[in-house]
């Protein structure tokens, strides 16, 4: 298992990003939490199977149908066994 801390920058908040971000998180298996930063970005924690993390990285391009992702930050960071969801922040 894996962690990353993603922020996601473009036209991604007052669009469902959130909730979109975690109905495909809950889809493959993944935990952690969603929220909108004040600088305009929407910041996510999630952990999981490499597999899955790759696959919802790529599909965070797209988005929902109202956003336009301009560009995907990740960094690695440590995994938290405390998460046995996915939420909204």
């Amino acid at each position: 298992m894996n962690a990353l801390h993603i922020s996601i920058f473009g036209r991604v908040q007052a669009v469902g990003f959130r909730y979109w971000m975690k109905e495909q998180a809950e889809k493959r298996g993944l935990f952690g939490w969603v929220r909108n930063a004040s600088n305009g970005s929407v910041e996510a924690f999630i952990q999981g199977e490499d597999e899955s993390l790759n696959d919802l990285l790529a599909f965070s391009w797209e988005g929902p149908d109202l956003a336009d992702v301009e560009d995907i930050l990740t960094q690695d960071t440590k995994v938290d066994d405390s998460f046995n969801s996915f939420d909204i922040h």
